[in-house]
């Protein structure tokens, strides 16, 4: 059985199991978003897919928009929407003013789209599927805590970038999603994760290997900074990857 359709069997039989009725992705242009969302379109289940422009680069809605297109014309059970969250994100900084501070109000855009997908999710009978991959998941911790990482079910989160490229182009996502540089969409400028951290994907990949195997190599300068940079992103977003700490009460 190929991947593709390991996943997709996984996923079906997990909303069955407890008795749901949809699945609801948050489509933002990128290779993940459209790779998950596929696979929860070949399920058969309806698929609710969501694009939230929010103070967003054009590329990135027009990609979004892009993959939106490609789902409804293939697959019958996906219903696609566009819910613009300018307005409300607008009138959180102006009460926020106080508390003003840039990477703050980059992660509350992040935590704003996942609570509008749990609002669709309770509307429908749905869980909210997340679209991290491993790297990001479990190995540098790029993604937003109670943001995109607020999610039920992750399909993709033991694939690395380089597995999800592959499933990309055997599911047919469109080459100009596949191609375009991985980015969060938080920031108002085009900074792509690449720029944001200091290294690929696939160096990171190869640190987390490399790391998790423990064998000893000659390494190159290049090779001994992404080290450096994977532990430095590892250490600082542990916290996001590890259960919530609590206080246990001694009998």
């Amino acid at each position: 059985m190929k991947l593709e359709d390991k996943i997709s069997k996984w996923l079906k039989e997990y909303i069955q199991q407890n008795k749901l009725q949809t699945f609801v992705v948050g489509v933002s242009g990128g290779i993940d978003s459209a790779v998950t969302s596929t696979l929860c379109a070949r399920t058969g289940i309806p698929t609710i897919t969501i694009n939230m422009p929010l103070k967003s680069q054009d590329i990135n809605t027009g990609l979004s928009n892009l993959h939106l297109e490609w789902l409804s014309k293939n697959y019958e059970n996906v219903k696609t929407d566009v819910i613009c969250l300018d307005s409300i994100f607008r009138a959180f900084s102006e009460a926020m003013q106080e508390y003003e501070h840039d990477l703050g109000f980059a992660n509350s855009k992040s935590r704003l789209r996942m609570v509008s997908l749990y609002q669709i999710a309770a509307k429908t009978s749905g869980i909210v599927v997340g679209t991290g991959n491993k790297v990001e998941d479990f190995g540098v911790g790029f993604f937003t805590k109670y943001g995109d990482g607020g999610v039920d079910i992750s399909p993709i989160a033991d694939l690395t970038k380089t597995q999800v490229r592959k499933l990309a182009k055997e599911l047919g996502v469109e080459t100009a999603i596949i191609e375009a540089p991985p980015t969060d969409g938080l920031w108002e400028d085009s900074r792509s994760d690449e720029e944001q951290i200091g290294a690929s994907y696939e160096e990171l990949e190869w640190a987390m290997s490399y790391l998790e195997e423990n064998t000893p190599l000659n390494l190159t300068s290049r090779q001994k900074e992404v080290v450096a940079i994977y532990k430095k992103f590892n250490e600082a977003n542990f916290h996001k990857m590890r259960n919530i700490p609590v206080f246990q009460v001694e009998e």
